[in-house]
């Protein structure tokens, strides 16, 4: 945890941007637009002020990989060459983690084995790294992809597998062995192996291609759907060409992994495969974490071109930059990159790019030519395309569109506005139908607001929020004690003892809040020291550290343009921190004082002595003399809804 670098981890997944001490990027765990996810490298946390979603290195991994807890820790360590020393398991405990295990590293050891069996053996290199060859690929290339060879013999790996203690399910359930009357058998056999790798390294499936002819077996088999592989969420050449795309900032779409393996060798890094699949928002999301900028390659023949069109409206919807390019017929990228070299290829790419829609609208007036109907349903194509653009975030890149799409199309501008508002208006529609559903309301549609005056996202943020809860003011006092508790403040030693003296434990309603501040106040009394930030983003209870991630999370920072631009000035840390403390305190404090104003208005009706019912009468008024100075110190109604509600 100490070696780990948070900025280096994350930077493996996301493209960071640099915002004053922090960092921010779009969100890896909800689709936005808009960049709300913050890193804070001093503290070693990330929060999402979108989803909310925070915690430190280890849960970053964990929740992005879908990892467990020591998984990550695993991976982390791996990643920085850390040596791990563990604790020696059980039976039992062995038993469990081979099962919840067992297809990562059954893909582990398979992948060596088809890459070993590849390279160091007599079938192999006849074989398999001979076709390797005939492709052009290189030794270095080939050790990259970790390409490898199932020899053609019915179930040599299987049997292999069997007498390394891999069960016959678990090769099963990961594809690589089938059951066939009671007799199982290699589902790879005579094929060259294309291992899938996640975003961290880690194998998760397998395709393969067959070498010899055959009219009954297919070309190309993938692993089956399983716990690890899922094929609309992976690329194929992420995990190789994730850094490439995060240093251009462009990434290209090609079909084949061998397209995606030539280029690689031919100098191009910034490249992935979708496999032959349409492009899925999973698949997207993987690439708006590195970059917006997607350039698709296809094949210049029909079938490339209706490839191309497929799944091109979802990556518009998320502000994708997208761009297209066709290559010369007859050629794919495997092949064009090979005859023309890198230098080539990246001019033939730059200079036949192509915006989605002007693509759309010279494909479709080339097939619709003067036919009427067809014209009409492009027309209904090209309006659905452009409803897609965020008006809100793209408004000057949506008019260019209408106004090209009118003039090409020889349609009346006003109307194809209509036609883009009445996609937008069906959309929300159906969103909002599938929402009621899903929350079981009733399937009544409410009046749809005009889409022209919808709300952006940038007026909602200006919206009052309600007032904050007895809760949430107590996790803001927990994190004022850890982040200012050993500062000095006027007449004490420190802020920590300040609420020692101040903070009844009692009126803390939340049990965890509790137990958190008297743990922090028992340490500080036994040691004379203040637990640190790191005690509670490394706390046991896993629900703490994410809550304490969140909570210790700073603000963004003001920009050093705005600083330059408008004279604002960053406050003092010491500042911050006595306005902290005693905005905080100060909740507390009237928090007593009307919890023993309600005391004293209960107890009155039934105190019979005189005396003793003037002298809380005269408390009471004091104790609002008090409450209405701290009101009017702090100039805010937060305090009244303590009060009134």
């Amino acid at each position: 945890m100490d070696r780990a670098d948070i900025i280096d981890v994350l930077g493996q997944f996301i493209r960071l941007k640099k915002r004053g001490a922090n960092y921010i990027a779009n969100c890896p765990f909800h689709n936005e637009k808009t960049p709300s996810f913050n890193v804070s490298p001093a503290k070693g946390i990330f929060k999402c002020f979108g989803c909310g979603k925070a915690g430190d290195v280890v849960t970053f991994v964990q929740e992005h990989e879908k990892l467990t807890y020591p998984e990550a820790i695993r991976w982390i360590a791996d990643y920085y060459k850390i040596q791990l020393e563990e604790s020696e398991r059980t039976p039992e405990q062995q038993q469990q983690q081979m099962a919840s295990e067992a297809l990562r590293i059954l893909n582990e050891y398979a992948a060596g084995y088809f890459h070993d069996t590849l390279l160091n053996t007599e079938e192999g290199q006849l074989v398999g790294l001979s076709y390797f060859k005939q492709r052009g690929f290189r030794k270095d290339i080939i050790d990259r992809f970790k390409l490898g060879f199932n020899p053609d013999r019915g179930d040599v790996f299987y049997r292999d597998a069997l007498a390394h203690g891999y069960s016959a399910e678990v090769l099963e359930r990961a594809g690589l062995a089938k059951n066939r009357n009671g007799i199982y058998h290699d589902v790879y056999r005579g094929r060259v192996i294309f291992p899938i790798h996640g975003m961290t390294g880690r194998i998760l499936g397998f395709g393969a291609r067959i070498l010899r002819t055959t009219d009954k077996a297919p070309k190309y088999i993938n692993t089956p759907e399983n716990e690890l592989y899922v094929k609309s969420r992976v690329l194929y050449g992420m995990y190789q060409s994730r850094q490439a795309i995060g240093k251009l900032d462009e990434c290209l779409l090609v079909e084949g992994y061998t397209d995606v393996i030539s280029l690689h060798q031919g100098g191009v890094e910034n490249v992935v495969a979708s496999s032959g699949t349409s492009l899925t928002e999973d698949q997207l999301r993987l690439i708006g974490q590195l970059t917006k900028n997607l350039t698709i390659l296809y094949d210049g023949d029909p079938a490339g071109i209706k490839a191309a069109l497929r799944g091109l409206d979802m990556a518009l919807s998320q502000s994708f930059n997208v761009q297209l390019v066709l290559l010369p017929e007859g050629e794919d990228p495997d092949s064009f990159v090979q005859k023309s070299g890198a230098a080539r290829f990246h001019e033939y790419i730059k200079s036949h790019k192509q915006d989605v829609i002007s693509f759309r609208l010279q494909v479709g007036m080339t097939d619709a030519g003067d036919d009427p109907v067809k014209r009409s349903k492009l027309v209904n194509e090209i309006a659905e395309s452009i409803s897609r653009i965020n008006k809100a975030e793209d408004f000057a890149l949506q008019s260019h569109y209408i106004k090209l799409a009118a003039r090409r199309l020889d349609v009346d501008e006003a109307g194809l506005i209509n036609l883009i508002n009445k996609y937008i208006r069906d959309r929300i529609e159906t969103e909002q139908r599938h929402a009621r559903r899903a929350e079981g309301l009733p399937q009544t549609p409410a009046a749809m607001p005009d889409p022209a005056i919808l709300p952006t996202e940038q007026e909602t943020q200006g919206q009052p929020a309600p007032p904050s809860s007895d809760e949430e003011q107590e996790w803001q006092l927990l994190r004022v004690l850890i982040e200012y508790g050993a500062m000095p403040y006027e007449g004490h030693a420190s802020v920590i003892e300040l609420m020692e003296e101040r903070v009844e434990t009692p009126l803390l309603m939340n049990p965890t809040v509790r137990q958190l501040f008297e743990e922090h106040m028992a340490h500080y009394k036994r040691t004379g020291q203040a637990y640190d930030v790191q005690y509670y983003l490394r706390y046991p209870d896993e629900a703490v550290r994410t809550r304490m991630a969140s909570l210790l999370h700073s603000t963004p920072d003001i920009s050093q343009n705005w600083s330059e631009k408008y004279g604002m000035e960053v406050i003092p840390v010491q500042i911050v921190g006595v306005n902290d403390v005693d905005s905080t305190l100060c909740y507390f404090e009237l928090k007593k004082i009307l919890h023993m104003q309600t005391e004293l208005i209960e107890k009155l009706p039934h105190e019979k002595d005189p005396l003793k019912q003037m002298a809380m009468q005269q408390l009471f008024l004091k104790l609002r003399a008090t409450e209405r100075d701290i009101l009017k110190r702090h100039e805010t109604v937060v305090f009244k809804a303590l009060k009134y509600r």
